[in-house]
């Protein structure tokens, strides 16, 4: 697989080094280079692009403002960004738009190919018979999911998952046979959309629970593994309609 990329920085240097490693990379293709958000902007629609290697500190559009107009394009196929940047502080914004991975300057071409390799990583997935979970984001008739961790997709059963928890910006999937929750950046409501609602209730505005997974019930707590969760008051006649179903 060949992967169609493009590199955006307004430092001569930066940019001249990070299109000598895509053209050093067998796997990658450079098909532009671009002193400027702006420019690219313009540019990118024209082309198939798979990655983009992209500064944050810019004048007039920054790296972190173009990577969100390109995340309003939902398709499967839409450009993913790898930032190149000098600065630590952006990497948890980088993070929320969606981006591969995050290069701190100075970065040798191990680190640049550590990054590169998750691109292609992340293609081959989505070209996979089974990526369709990845493309709609649905996993109603699946039977696993996958989760942003750490600039990566991991792939979670939905058997294994016992409970989700709100934490701020993230989520805790709690998981059998672990100590551990897995940690994701997304929402509840956006994890809420993508589960079958015949395996899993949201009770309570922070936790959504596995029905299989429930050992005990009252009216108004769930017992789930080792936790008592409380019902939330409007989940509560939801809920309610499910307990008559199980008593």
């Amino acid at each position: 697989m060949i992967l169609n990329c493009i590199a955006v920085d307004d430092e001569p240097l930066a940019l001249g080094l990070v299109c000598s490693f895509i053209e050093k990379t067998p796997f990658l293709k450079l098909v532009g280079r671009y002193a400027s958000a702006v420019a690219a902007l313009k540019e990118i629609p024209l082309q198939k692009i798979d990655i983009i290697f992209l500064d944050i500190q810019m004048p007039d559009l920054n790296g972190l403002e173009l990577a969100r107009i390109l995340g309003y394009n939902k398709g499967a196929n839409k450009p993913r960004v790898i930032f190149t940047t000098a600065y630590n502080q952006f990497a948890l914004e980088g993070y929320k738009v969606d981006a591969l991975d995050y290069l701190l300057k100075p970065f040798d071409y191990e680190e640049f190919l550590r990054a590169a390799n998750k691109g292609l990583a992340y293609h081959e997935l989505l070209n996979r018979p089974d990526a369709k979970p990845v493309i709609e984001e649905t996993v109603a008739d699946e039977e696993y999911l996958f989760l942003k961790v750490e600039y990566q997709l991991v792939r979670v059963a939905l058997n294994d998952i016992i409970y989700i928890e709100s934490l701020k910006d993230y989520i805790k999937v709690w998981v059998a046979n672990s100590e551990k929750a897995i940690l994701s950046l997304t929402s509840l409501k956006a994890m809420e959309e993508k589960l079958p609602a015949k395996r899993f209730m949201r009770i309570h505005r922070s936790f959504i629970v596995s029905l299989d997974k429930i050992k005990a019930i009252t009216r108004n707590t769930v017992q789930i593994g080792k936790v008592n969760i409380h019902v939330g008051d409007q989940y509560k006649d939801a809920f309610t309609s499910f307990l008559n179903k199980w008593s």
